[in-house]
């Protein structure tokens, strides 16, 4: 069955904004886990936008379920992933002006270099994941540069506006689901899900982990973080 991480990414946006300490995302992904969430995602930027270096220190001493860092393919980023040692990475890709992620990792593009870091990653114990979309030659080339797994990118489905676009996205997502699986890839999902859509994404069997934030952190202004977690576990435990 599929289990959900908490992408906290936005409770930090929150507190930079001000340029104070609160909301503490250390707080909140303690918050999520007493919920019953499997997993706690953060995305250390080069920029430092968001989540800070403190906060990634701290939660690796204190996050008892898995801790899943989104980072981009620099060097600097793979020392600190090293040095920290989470449980997992995902690789993402990251430009400086852009709101949040857009679009999946090139690894057919960037094959050499994700190889040489998914190596040195592993090598410090360290399960790597690529954040891709849903194409056969982008999950092949995850594949062979040796990724534990990858993180299908469901933005392409969250926007979709009709009822036979958004078929058409699950359709996408359940075949490269299909390739991550039988290149011996454990496959994730995430981007733009939240309460209204997540159904159809949780349907397809085998994704193992749902990275949710934005939707979350924006029910938990109304219903509390911990009752924002249980709504959406128990909507991917209905439908998965």
């Amino acid at each position: 069955m599929a289990v959900l991480n908490v992408n906290i990414d936005h409770v930090a946006t929150i507190r930079q904004a001000r340029g104070v300490d609160e909301p503490d995302p250390v707080w909140a992904a303690a918050e999520c886990e007493l919920a019953g969430a499997a997993g706690i995602t953060l995305h250390l930027r080069e920029d430092r936008r968001h989540i800070q270096d403190r906060d990634l220190e701290i939660m690796r001493q204190t996050v008892g379920v898995k801790l899943n860092l989104e980072m981009a393919m620099t060097d600097a980023m793979v020392r600190i992933a090293t040095r920290v040692k989470p449980d997992q990475v995902t690789l993402v890709p990251e430009k400086r002006q852009e709101l949040t992620t857009e679009g999946g990792l090139d690894c057919v593009k960037h094959k050499k270099r994700l190889m040489s870091v998914t190596k040195r990653l592993q090598k410090a114990g360290i399960v790597v994941s690529a954040f891709i979309v849903p194409d056969a030659k982008q999950i092949l080339a995850s594949a062979q540069a040796g990724c534990d797994a990858i993180e299908l990118h469901t933005g392409m489905y969250a926007n979709a506006r009709t009822d036979q676009q958004r078929a058409r996205r699950v359709k996408e997502m359940t075949k490269g689901r299909d390739i991550g699986m039988e290149n011996g890839l454990v496959v994730h999902a995430g981007h733009g899900l939240n309460y209204r859509n997540i159904a159809p994404i949780a349907a397809i069997e085998g994704l193992e982990d749902f990275n949710i934030g934005h939707g979350i952190i924006a029910r938990s202004v109304f219903v509390g973080i911990r009752e924002a977690v249980r709504e959406m576990i128990a909507l991917i435990d209905k439908y998965s």
